[in-house]
Protein backbone atom coordinates (compact mmCIF):
# COMPACT_ATOMS: atom_id res chain seq x y z
CA UNK A 1 0.00 0.00 0.00
CA UNK A 2 1.06 3.45 -0.63
CA UNK A 3 0.95 5.90 2.01
CA UNK A 4 0.86 9.56 1.28
CA UNK A 5 -0.09 12.61 4.58
CA UNK A 6 -0.50 15.61 3.09
CA UNK A 7 -0.56 19.03 5.04
CA UNK A 8 -0.60 21.43 2.99
CA UNK A 9 -3.44 23.23 0.61
CA UNK A 10 -0.79 23.68 -2.18
CA UNK A 11 -0.09 19.99 -2.83
CA UNK A 12 -1.55 19.56 -6.34
CA UNK A 13 -2.85 15.80 -5.57
CA UNK A 14 -5.49 18.04 -2.48
CA UNK A 15 -5.90 20.62 -5.28
CA UNK A 16 -7.03 17.66 -7.17
CA UNK A 17 -9.30 16.22 -5.20
CA UNK A 18 -10.81 20.21 -4.42
CA UNK A 19 -11.46 20.40 -7.66
CA UNK A 20 -13.51 17.23 -7.68
CA UNK A 21 -15.46 18.32 -5.11
CA UNK A 22 -16.33 21.36 -5.99
CA UNK A 23 -16.37 21.30 -9.89
CA UNK A 24 -18.34 19.26 -12.20
CA UNK A 25 -16.51 19.78 -15.47
CA UNK A 26 -13.84 18.41 -13.56
CA UNK A 27 -15.12 15.41 -13.16
CA UNK A 28 -16.92 14.85 -16.58
CA UNK A 29 -13.36 15.31 -17.87
CA UNK A 30 -11.46 13.39 -15.69
CA UNK A 31 -14.22 10.75 -15.13
CA UNK A 32 -13.81 10.65 -11.52
CA UNK A 33 -15.47 11.64 -8.73
CA UNK A 34 -15.57 11.51 -4.55
CA UNK A 35 -17.74 8.91 -2.31
CA UNK A 36 -18.01 10.21 1.12
CA UNK A 37 -18.91 8.04 4.08
CA UNK A 38 -18.65 3.88 4.75
CA UNK A 39 -22.61 3.02 2.81
CA UNK A 40 -21.65 4.81 -0.40
CA UNK A 41 -18.30 3.24 -0.59
CA UNK A 42 -19.76 -0.52 0.33
CA UNK A 43 -22.22 0.14 -2.28
CA UNK A 44 -19.64 0.95 -5.19
CA UNK A 45 -17.52 -1.78 -4.11
CA UNK A 46 -20.33 -4.40 -4.69
CA UNK A 47 -21.24 -3.27 -8.17
CA UNK A 48 -18.10 -2.43 -9.62
CA UNK A 49 -14.73 -3.47 -7.05
CA UNK A 50 -12.19 -1.37 -5.16
CA UNK A 51 -12.15 2.16 -5.15
CA UNK A 52 -8.82 3.68 -6.46
CA UNK A 53 -7.72 5.95 -3.72
CA UNK A 54 -8.68 5.99 -0.05
CA UNK A 55 -8.50 9.77 1.69
CA UNK A 56 -8.78 10.04 5.94
CA UNK A 57 -8.59 12.45 8.21
CA UNK A 58 -6.10 13.13 11.19
CA UNK A 59 -7.31 11.93 14.42
CA UNK A 60 -9.73 8.86 14.60
CA UNK A 61 -12.52 7.85 12.25
CA UNK A 62 -16.20 6.38 13.22
CA UNK A 63 -15.87 2.40 14.15
CA UNK A 64 -17.37 1.63 10.59
CA UNK A 65 -15.12 3.83 8.81
CA UNK A 66 -12.16 1.88 10.90
CA UNK A 67 -13.69 -1.18 10.13
CA UNK A 68 -13.83 -0.48 5.99
CA UNK A 69 -9.84 1.01 5.92
CA UNK A 70 -8.10 -1.93 7.66
CA UNK A 71 -10.48 -4.15 5.05
CA UNK A 72 -9.00 -2.22 2.20
CA UNK A 73 -5.34 -1.86 3.47
CA UNK A 74 -3.79 -2.47 0.32
CA UNK A 75 -4.96 0.47 -1.47
CA UNK A 76 -3.45 3.66 -1.72
CA UNK A 77 -4.69 6.05 0.78
CA UNK A 78 -4.13 9.72 1.65
CA UNK A 79 -4.31 11.45 4.95
CA UNK A 80 -4.95 14.89 5.44
CA UNK A 81 -5.63 17.55 8.27
CA UNK A 82 -9.18 17.54 10.05
CA UNK A 83 -9.83 20.43 8.36
CA UNK A 84 -8.65 19.93 4.76
CA UNK A 85 -10.89 16.84 5.08
CA UNK A 86 -13.55 18.60 5.73
CA UNK A 87 -12.96 21.01 2.46
CA UNK A 88 -13.40 17.91 0.36
CA UNK A 89 -16.67 16.22 2.38
CA UNK A 90 -20.27 16.89 1.11
CA UNK A 91 -21.24 16.73 5.13
CA UNK A 92 -20.75 18.54 8.03
CA UNK A 93 -19.89 15.56 10.30
CA UNK A 94 -18.44 13.12 7.86
CA UNK A 95 -17.88 9.23 8.79
CA UNK A 96 -14.20 9.55 8.22
CA UNK A 97 -13.82 8.10 5.01
CA UNK A 98 -14.14 8.99 1.14
CA UNK A 99 -12.67 7.28 -2.00
CA UNK A 100 -11.46 8.14 -5.00
CA UNK A 101 -13.38 6.32 -7.72
CA UNK A 102 -14.45 5.90 -11.53
CA UNK A 103 -18.18 7.07 -12.59
CA UNK A 104 -19.55 3.88 -14.02
CA UNK A 105 -20.84 3.91 -17.39
CA UNK A 106 -24.10 2.34 -18.14
CA UNK A 107 -25.96 1.19 -21.09
CA UNK A 108 -29.10 3.17 -21.44
CA UNK A 109 -31.91 0.40 -22.54
CA UNK A 110 -32.76 1.67 -26.19
CA UNK A 111 -36.85 1.29 -25.77
CA UNK A 112 -37.45 1.68 -21.64
CA UNK A 113 -41.17 1.33 -20.57
CA UNK A 114 -40.46 3.41 -17.59
CA UNK A 115 -38.50 6.29 -17.64
CA UNK A 116 -38.10 9.77 -15.58
CA UNK A 117 -37.07 13.01 -17.21
CA UNK A 118 -35.27 15.84 -14.73
CA UNK A 119 -35.77 19.53 -15.80
CA UNK A 120 -33.63 21.77 -14.41
CA UNK A 121 -32.88 20.50 -11.46
CA UNK A 122 -30.57 22.69 -8.65
CA UNK A 123 -30.24 21.58 -5.91
CA UNK A 124 -28.00 18.03 -5.74
CA UNK A 125 -29.58 16.69 -2.72
CA UNK A 126 -33.23 16.87 -4.29
CA UNK A 127 -31.77 15.28 -7.42
CA UNK A 128 -30.02 12.37 -5.11
CA UNK A 129 -33.22 11.82 -3.18
CA UNK A 130 -35.06 11.32 -6.98
CA UNK A 131 -32.33 8.93 -8.20
CA UNK A 132 -32.65 7.47 -4.97
CA UNK A 133 -36.47 6.99 -5.39
CA UNK A 134 -36.24 5.80 -8.74
CA UNK A 135 -33.73 3.08 -8.53
CA UNK A 136 -36.38 2.24 -5.63
CA UNK A 137 -39.71 2.54 -8.22
CA UNK A 138 -38.40 0.41 -10.60
CA UNK A 139 -37.63 3.42 -13.43
CA UNK A 140 -35.45 2.09 -16.13
CA UNK A 141 -33.60 5.14 -16.91
CA UNK A 142 -33.39 9.20 -15.98
CA UNK A 143 -32.47 11.69 -18.37
CA UNK A 144 -31.51 15.11 -17.11
CA UNK A 145 -31.23 17.87 -18.71
CA UNK A 146 -28.30 19.91 -19.53
CA UNK A 147 -29.29 22.62 -16.78
CA UNK A 148 -29.87 19.71 -14.28
CA UNK A 149 -27.10 19.60 -11.62
CA UNK A 150 -24.74 17.16 -11.87
CA UNK A 151 -25.69 13.55 -10.53
CA UNK A 152 -21.99 12.39 -9.77
CA UNK A 153 -21.17 15.47 -7.21
CA UNK A 154 -20.53 14.16 -3.39
CA UNK A 155 -24.01 15.97 -2.28
CA UNK A 156 -25.81 14.46 -5.02
CA UNK A 157 -24.20 10.80 -4.27
CA UNK A 158 -24.90 11.18 -0.45
CA UNK A 159 -28.53 11.83 -1.49
CA UNK A 160 -29.12 8.97 -3.64
CA UNK A 161 -27.36 6.37 -1.33
CA UNK A 162 -26.09 4.25 -4.28
CA UNK A 163 -28.80 4.95 -7.00
CA UNK A 164 -26.28 6.42 -9.10
CA UNK A 165 -24.60 2.99 -8.85
CA UNK A 166 -28.02 0.88 -10.13
CA UNK A 167 -30.07 3.40 -12.43
CA UNK A 168 -28.66 4.33 -16.04
CA UNK A 169 -28.33 7.97 -15.94
CA UNK A 170 -28.22 10.29 -19.30
CA UNK A 171 -27.12 13.38 -18.21
CA UNK A 172 -27.31 16.36 -20.43
CA UNK A 173 -30.17 15.31 -22.49
CA UNK A 174 -32.17 16.87 -25.00
CA UNK A 175 -35.59 16.29 -23.50
CA UNK A 176 -37.68 17.70 -25.76
CA UNK A 177 -35.74 14.96 -28.63
CA UNK A 178 -36.03 12.12 -25.63
CA UNK A 179 -39.80 12.66 -25.34
CA UNK A 180 -40.14 12.52 -29.20
CA UNK A 181 -38.50 9.43 -29.25
CA UNK A 182 -40.18 7.67 -26.19
CA UNK A 183 -42.09 4.34 -27.33
CA UNK A 184 -44.83 5.39 -24.77
CA UNK A 185 -46.61 8.15 -23.04
CA UNK A 186 -44.92 11.31 -21.57
CA UNK A 187 -46.56 12.90 -18.19
CA UNK A 188 -45.56 16.43 -17.83
CA UNK A 189 -46.19 17.46 -14.15
CA UNK A 190 -47.72 20.90 -13.51
CA UNK A 191 -50.13 22.77 -11.37
CA UNK A 192 -53.09 22.92 -13.91
CA UNK A 193 -53.33 19.51 -15.74
CA UNK A 194 -55.32 16.39 -15.22
CA UNK A 195 -55.17 14.68 -11.88
CA UNK A 196 -52.81 12.11 -11.84
CA UNK A 197 -55.06 9.53 -10.06
CA UNK A 198 -57.09 9.09 -13.74
CA UNK A 199 -54.58 7.90 -15.74
CA UNK A 200 -53.62 4.99 -16.95
CA UNK A 201 -49.65 4.18 -16.44
CA UNK A 202 -49.92 0.56 -16.81
CA UNK A 203 -48.33 0.61 -20.52
CA UNK A 204 -44.66 2.35 -20.82
CA UNK A 205 -44.56 5.74 -19.24
CA UNK A 206 -42.41 8.29 -18.72
CA UNK A 207 -42.58 11.34 -15.84
CA UNK A 208 -41.56 14.34 -16.73
CA UNK A 209 -40.65 16.98 -13.70
CA UNK A 210 -39.42 20.67 -13.14
CA UNK A 211 -37.22 23.01 -11.42
CA UNK A 212 -38.01 23.24 -7.81
CA UNK A 213 -38.87 26.85 -8.22
CA UNK A 214 -40.15 27.53 -11.87
CA UNK A 215 -41.65 23.61 -12.80
CA UNK A 216 -41.45 22.57 -16.23
CA UNK A 217 -40.77 25.01 -19.59
CA UNK A 218 -43.57 25.92 -21.33
CA UNK A 219 -42.45 23.70 -24.14
CA UNK A 220 -41.13 21.11 -22.64
CA UNK A 221 -44.91 20.84 -21.44
CA UNK A 222 -45.73 21.19 -24.87
CA UNK A 223 -43.79 18.35 -26.18
CA UNK A 224 -45.36 15.72 -23.60
CA UNK A 225 -48.00 13.48 -24.27
CA UNK A 226 -50.42 15.27 -21.76
CA UNK A 227 -49.96 17.07 -18.50
CA UNK A 228 -50.91 16.21 -15.32
CA UNK A 229 -51.11 17.15 -11.84
CA UNK A 230 -51.32 15.86 -8.40
CA UNK A 231 -54.56 16.95 -6.39
CA UNK A 232 -53.73 18.86 -3.34
CA UNK A 233 -56.92 18.80 -0.43
CA UNK A 234 -55.75 23.28 0.31
CA UNK A 235 -54.95 25.90 -1.46
CA UNK A 236 -53.06 26.96 1.08
CA UNK A 237 -49.97 24.59 -0.12
CA UNK A 238 -48.30 26.75 -3.87
CA UNK A 239 -47.03 23.02 -4.40
CA UNK A 240 -44.93 20.42 -3.25
CA UNK A 241 -41.49 19.56 -3.23
CA UNK A 242 -40.28 18.18 -6.70
CA UNK A 243 -38.50 15.37 -5.48
CA UNK A 244 -41.99 14.03 -3.16
CA UNK A 245 -43.48 14.43 -6.33
CA UNK A 246 -41.61 12.71 -8.00
CA UNK A 247 -42.10 9.51 -5.44
CA UNK A 248 -45.74 9.94 -6.10
CA UNK A 249 -46.24 9.95 -9.36
CA UNK A 250 -43.47 7.09 -9.63
CA UNK A 251 -44.94 5.19 -6.61
CA UNK A 252 -48.42 6.10 -8.47
CA UNK A 253 -47.20 3.72 -11.44
CA UNK A 254 -46.03 0.88 -9.43
CA UNK A 255 -49.28 0.85 -7.68
CA UNK A 256 -51.50 0.14 -11.11
CA UNK A 257 -48.88 -2.04 -11.97
CA UNK A 258 -49.66 -4.22 -8.55
CA UNK A 259 -53.38 -3.66 -8.80
CA UNK A 260 -53.58 -4.92 -12.46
Amino acid sequence: MSFKHITSRDNPVFKYYKKLSENARERRAEGKTLLDGVHLIEAYMAAFGEPEVLIIPEGKSSVEATSLIQSLEHIATVMLPTLMFAEITPVATSTGVLALVNIPKFVSPETPSFALMLEDIQDPGNLGSMLRTAAAAGVEVVYLSEACTDAWSPKALRGGQGAQFVLPIVERADLLKVMQHFQGASYATTMQGESLYRQDFTTPTAFVIGNEGSGLRPKTIQAATKSIRIPMQTNSVESLNAATATAICLFERTRQLETK
